[in-house]
C-alpha cells in the first residue's frame, strides 16, 4: 500500500492501509495524468506548455488565482537574462513567450541582453492563453498538502482549494515550486548549507506618480548594460551617506527601479530582510517588516529626490521575493567553477548568463561575478537518484549556491522548465523512469523546439 507524505498540520492519519483509506475518502481523485506540474512560475508554466505540446496529458497546479511566480507575485523585473551580445542563450518556448507578449504590447525587450520589461497584468494573460491553448487542465487556487508514496515514486499528490481535498494521479511528477515543496513531501535529499545562511528576500512594489521621463529615471530605469550599473547610484549613495550619518534605516540593496511599460509607475526593488521561504512563522514575520519598510523607503525617495516628489505606493506584490531556498542533492550538482567556465556536459539541456549574484542576508553588500560565455545546465541536474517518476526545475535544481546565484534568475528558470516537460513527455511515451530516457533525443527535441545548445 502507498505511503502517506502528507502536512499533518491539516490531516492526522498514518501510514497504515486505513490511512490510506482515509487520505482517499477525504480526497477523492479529481484527473489521472501523464504529467503533474506543482507550480505555476516562470519554470512551471513553460514545463506545462511543453509536456502538452508533446503530447502528455498534463494539469499544472498553482496557489494562486493566476500564473508567473516571481514576475507576478513578486513584481520581480525585469525577466534577466535571455541573450549575450544580441545572440540569444535561452530560445524556444520561453522566448515565444516573450515574443506573443511583446506583440500584445506588454513586453520590451532591452538589447544587446534581452532583458525583458514587462506589464504584470498582461504577462498574467499571456501565460494563461497559452496554457490553455495547449490544453493543459489548470488546479488554481490549490495548495499541494501532501503525496502518496510506492517505494520512492510518488503516486498522486494531494491538494486543497474550495472543493476540498482532491487528489490527481500521474506517471511523472515536475516540481517548480521553487522551494523544492513536493521533492521535499517525498523525502528528496536536499543540498546541505553549511554556514545556515540564506539569500535576502526583497519586497517589490510599485510606485506611481514618478517622473519616468526625467534623466535619473532614465538612466537607471532600463538594464541593458549600456548605461552603466543597473542600480541606481545617486539613490544608493544618498542612502548610504544617510546610514553613514547614523540615520535608522533599514537593510537594502540595489535600488533598482524597473519599467512597468506604463508612465509615471516604476517596479521598485530596494527592500532586504533575513527569511526563510520554507519557514511560514520566520516568512510571515519578515514580511511584515518588509511591508513597513516599503513605506520607510517612499517617504525617503519622497523627501529627497524631485522625481519623486509626488510618488506614491500604487501596489505591493501579493508575497515577498525569494532568491534561495531548498535545492535538491540531483544525480549531479552544477558547480561554480563548472559554470562560470562554461563546461558543456553531454547532456546539456538549457543555458545561463546572468552574474552570479550574491546578496547578503544583512547589510547592503552584493557579490557579482560577470559570466564571459554562457553557462550550461545538465539533465541530471534536474533529477534525483532512486526516485523514478520525479524531476524539478528552477529554483530547487542540483547546485552549489553560488551556481544557484545565477540560474534562480527567470529566465534560467524558463529555460529548465522546458526541458522538464519535454524530459517529463519522453519518460511516459518510452515508459522508462526519468535516470533512463533518451538524452540525446531530449537534446535533439529541445533543439528542434528552438533551445539554443
Amino acid at each position: 500500500m502507498a505511503a502517506l507524505a502528507v502536512s499533518p498540520a491539516l490531516l492526522s492519519c498514518d501510514e497504515s492501509d486505513a490511512g490510506s483509506r482515509k487520505i482517499r475518502k477525504l480526497a477523492p481523485l479529481a484527473g489521472r495524468y501523464d504529467v503533474v506540474i506543482a507550480g505555476g512560475g516562470p519554470a512551471g508554466f513553460i514545463a506545462a506548455i511543453a509536456a502538452a505540446r508533446q503530447g502528455a496529458k498534463t494539469a499544472i497546479v498553482e496557489r494562486y488565482g493566476f500564473f508567473g511566480g516571481m514576475a507576478t507575485i513578486g513584481y520581480v523585473a525585469p525577466i534577466s537574462v535571455f541573450a549575450l551580445k544580441n545572440e540569444l542563450v535561452i530560445g524556444g518556448i520561453p522566448w515565444e513567450f516573450v515574443k506573443r507578449l511583446e506583440s500584445m504590447g506588454g513586453a520590451f525587450i532591452e538589447w544587446p541582453k534581452a532583458n525583458i520589461d514587462f506589464d504584470v497584468e498582461l504577462y498574467k494573460l499571456c501565460c494563461q492563453r497559452m496554457i490553455r491553448e495547449a490544453g493543459v487542465d489548470m488546479y488554481m487556487h490549490s495548495a499541494m498538502i501532501g503525496c502518496e508514496m510506492e517505494g520512492k515514486r510518488i503516486e498522486t499528490v494531494i491538494i486543497e482549494n474550495k472543493n476540498g481535498l482532491e487528489t490527481l494521479a500521474s506517471k511523472v511528477f515536475i516540481d517548480c515550486t521553487g522551494d523544492g515543496d513536493l521533492a521535499h513531501m517525498a523525502d528528496v535529499p536536499m543540498q546541505p548549507n553549511p554556514d545556515g545562511e540564506l539569500q535576502p528576500s526583497s519586497y517589490c512594489f510599485i510606485l506611481s506618480g514618478v517622473d519616468t521621463e526625467s534623466e535619473l529615471l532614465n538612466r537607471c530605469m532600463y538594464h541593458n548594460g549600456i548605461n552603466g550599473p543597473s542600480q541606481c547610484k545617486p539613490v544608493r549613495e544618498k542612502l548610504l551617506a544617510m546610514k553613514a550619518a547614523g540615520a535608522d534605516l533599514p537593510d537594502f540593496g540595489g535600488p533598482w527601479f524597473n519599467n512597468v511599460m506604463h508612465k509615471g509607475s516604476v517596479a521598485v526593488n530596494i527592500t532586504r530582510r533575513a527569511a526563510d521561504a520554507t519557514d511560514n512563522r520566520n516568512f510571515s514575520a519578515a514580511e511584515c517588516q518588509l511591508r513597513e519598510d516599503i513605506f520607510t523607503f517612499t517617504r525617503i525617495l519622497k523627501e529627497n529626490f524631485a522625481e519623486f516628489a509626488d510618488c506614491y505606493v500604487s501596489s505591493t506584490a501579493p508575497q515577498a521575493g525569494v532568491r534561495e531556498s531548498r535545492r535538491i542533492c540531483g544525480v549531479h550538482t552544477v558547480t561554480a567553477d563548472e559554470y562560470v567556465n562554461a563546461y558543456r556536459y553531454e547532456d546539456s539541456i538549457s543555458r545561463g548568463i546572468h552574474p552570479i549574484d550574491i546578496h547578503a542576508s544583512k547589510g547592503t553588500h552584493q557579490t557579482r561575478i560577470d559570466l564571459d560565455k554562457p553557462a550550461y545546465v545538465p539533465y541530471r541536474a534536474l533529477i534525483a537518484p532512486n526516485y523514478p517518476n520525479l524531476l524539478v526545475a528552477g529554483r530547487c535544481l542540483s547546485a552549489d549556491r553560488q551556481a544557484l546565484a545565477s540560474l534562480r534568475v527567470m529566465a534560467s528558470c524558463m529555460g529548465t522548465g522546458q526541458a522538464a516537460g519535454v524530459a517529463a513527455a519522453q519518460s511516459v511515451a518510452s515508459r522508462r523512469p526519468v535516470q533512463e530516457i533518451d538524452t540525446a533525443r531530449l537534446v535533439s527535441t529541445l533543439k528542434d523546439l528552438g533551445a539554443v545548445l
